[in-house]
């Protein structure tokens, strides 16, 4: 098009303009057509308008952006729009890159912030506290608020809500405290520092201390999709496991032959004797894994993920001759309520819960703790027997939680 615009001008210049009429027409079409382009390739490059009166003194210092970052100090001047720099640096610290707990107790995640050179007047500040859940790691993933704050205004979001505080022991002190902790807080924790247009941000693991159990459907082996794997380790006072902790329970002697969800939706299963069937005996001891599969179509066991818990679980003396739905009752009976299979391993692994007698489950499944092995009770290591889940006519003890 600007060649034929071009030639048509020149066409003029034939039937008798002068050579000056034709040169502002072509000034004039350079600039109606390259001007747009200029405009274009100025709003590409960044903007920094700067008053070089404003500089004079300065030491043009250049700060390193390791852990921080360096950005220019901005204070209103005499309120006519002047921008004043100085070089600062924002640091953003834990002490700790991840804190273990127990479910029900307070936790503080720690959490400091201070500047690089100290400024002379206070800055003002805003802290955002965001979540990474466990069952949230994955492509896509997004954090979710816990609690934005601002001088003395504060307010945390969902289920954190009531629950979450600053405790701003010290000057910079932004480490978040969490009170009654509960199985699904579990993940990676952000502490977000915001200073005008500039931030820094550094994250912490909360983990629980608790137990890896394999739980199978009762009507079956590999019946069990995602969203019934979540479900099934719910009912049960437990969480799908995430893969570090299977990994730790593979660590302290789990194997189980059977795969099962974990809660990033990938399906795995921990081996500490290589066997065939279980991946082969060329493979090494670990964690074999079938990588992600399809939620809804794809069916196995699970691994669930139990804490400490505030109740005691027992068995209920005198119970030995009773059928599932007088099992239920007789907890009831006494005060108490059948006892679910996440607090029952719970109990045996982290308060030592040991009995050589089978009892009914709130599931339906028998099963019974041992921490000593001996004669009778089962296989020679410490664990939780099962019988599966035989008919409910049966009759056996039962276990209560109170």
């Amino acid at each position: 098009m600007l060649r034929l615009f071009l030639f048509g001008l020149f066409q003029v210049t034939s039937v008798g303009l002068s050579s000056r009429t034709v040169d502002l027409g072509l000034g004039l079409v350079m600039s109606v057509l390259v001007r747009p382009l200029l405009v274009v390739w100025v709003n590409l490059l960044p903007v920094v308008w700067v008053n070089p009166l404003l500089l004079t003194g300065a030491e043009g210092r250049v700060y390193d952006n390791n852990n921080g970052f360096h950005y220019q100090d901005i204070s209103n001047g005499d309120g006519n729009g002047e921008i004043f720099f100085t070089g600062v640096r924002l640091l953003v610290q834990s002490a700790q890159s991840s804190v273990s707990a127990t479910r029900g107790s307070s936790v503080t995640l720690p959490c400091h912030y201070r500047y690089e050179p100290q400024p002379e007047a206070p800055r003002r500040t805003r802290v955002k506290w965001s979540w990474l859940p466990t069952d949230g790691v994955g492509p896509g993933s997004r954090e979710k608020e816990v609690m934005v704050a601002m001088g003395n205004r504060h307010r945390s979001y969902g289920s954190f809500r009531g629950r979450v505080r600053l405790r701003r022991s010290a000057p910079g002190d932004m480490s978040l405290v969490i009170s009654e902790l509960r199985l699904n807080d579990t993940g990676r924790y952000r502490c977000e520092v915001i200073d005008g247009l500039e931030d820094e941000s550094v994250t912490v693991e909360l983990e629980l201390r608790g137990v890896v159990f394999p739980y199978v459907s009762p009507f079956g082996r590999y019946l069990l999709n995602f969203l019934d794997a979540q479900r099934s380790c719910e009912e049960q006072d437990a969480t799908l496991a995430s893969f570090d902790q299977l990994f730790t329970a593979w660590e302290e002697g789990l194997d189980w032959c059977n795969a099962g969800w974990l809660a990033d939706g990938t399906v795995q299963y921990p081996i500490t004797v290589p066997r065939e069937g279980c991946g082969g005996v060329a493979l090494a001891p670990g964690v074999r894994s079938y990588g992600p599969r399809h939620r809804l179509l794809h069916r196995y066991d699970a691994f669930c993920f139990t804490a400490s818990i505030k109740g005691t679980v027992y068995f209920l003396s005198g119970s030995s001759r009773l059928n599932f739905t007088e099992a239920v009752q007789a907890c009831v009976h006494h005060g108490s309520q059948i006892a679910k299979v996440g607090q029952l391993f719970a109990s045996w692994r982290l308060m030592g819960l040991d009995r050589c007698d089978a009892g009914w489950l709130a599931d339906g499944s028998v099963r019974y703790p041992i921490t000593k092995a001996r004669a009778h009770c089962g296989p020679p290591e410490p664990g939780v027997r099962s019988f599966g889940f035989p008919p409910p006519s049966q009759r056996y003890g039962v276990y209560c939680y109170r």
